[in-house]
């Protein structure tokens, strides 16, 4: 019997040579892999945040920053000055109604308008890490991608609406000058920190850049389905 015909098995090549065309040769097709259909993968993001998962597990990491944070704090020295280094978006603050409105895209000045009308919910368990932080009178320090000075007032209002107004530092992305990869500019923000008298206890984020670098004790890994920052 006959095999069936595929539509794309191998390639062929007719060899030429002085003497003619003696025979072929079967090459075999470029292997190729399709990534994840980008309609799909946006569903997964969705069923994976509406589904209670997002939150299990951010929950998870926060309360391992908090048990850690109390038994830091609990030895802490007679003179350390004690902090706590936080992100802001995704991290404290969430932006998940603007993605969703944006279908998951980046538009700036829908973006720059999110950020000004300062409506972006907090994320309940990291919430609980900036009040247990405070109670134990640990310092709050955000360091944030957010641009100076063009986002620091939607910035700092969303926070106090958030019950997030206490806190001994707010760093943001300088609007002008040389562009820094995130993890650089993060990493110089928490030495000079480190070099002012701050003991950075611990360094929360959502982003692998948020937390390389070191000039911190611990750090603490959230989840992020829904971008990648260097």
């Amino acid at each position: 019997m006959k095999a069936p015909s595929t539509l794309c098995c191998v390639r062929v090549l007719l060899v030429l040579t002085a003497g003619g065309l003696v025979g072929c040769l079967e090459v075999p097709p470029t292997p190729t892999r399709e990534p994840l259909n980008l309609s799909e993968a946006k569903a997964a993001v969705r069923r994976y945040h509406d589904s209670g998962d997002y939150e299990r597990e951010l929950a998870m990491v926060a309360n391992e920053a908090q048990t850690w944070i109390a038994a830091r704090a609990a030895r802490r020295s007679e003179h350390e000055r004690l902090a706590v280094v936080l992100d802001i978006d995704e991290t404290v603050l969430s932006n998940y109604p603007h993605m969703l409105a944006e279908d998951f895209g980046y538009h700036a000045e829908a973006w720059d308008a999110w950020v000004a009308r300062a409506e972006a919910p907090a994320l309940a368990p990291v919430w609980e890490v900036y009040a247990t932080a405070r109670r134990l009178g640990v310092e709050v320090l955000f360091i944030t991608g957010r641009r100076e000075p063009r986002d620091r007032a939607g910035t700092e209002l969303n926070l106090r609406r958030q019950g997030m107004g206490e806190y001994a530092r707010l760093m943001m992305a300088p609007e002008a000058g040389p562009r820094l990869t995130a993890a650089a500019r993060k990493t110089e923000m928490r030495r000079a920190l480190a070099a002012e008298g701050f003991v950075i206890i611990a360094n929360i984020g959502d982003q692998e850049s948020d937390l390389v670098g070191g000039f911190a004790e611990r750090c603490f890994k959230l989840p992020d389905p829904f971008y990648r920052m260097d």
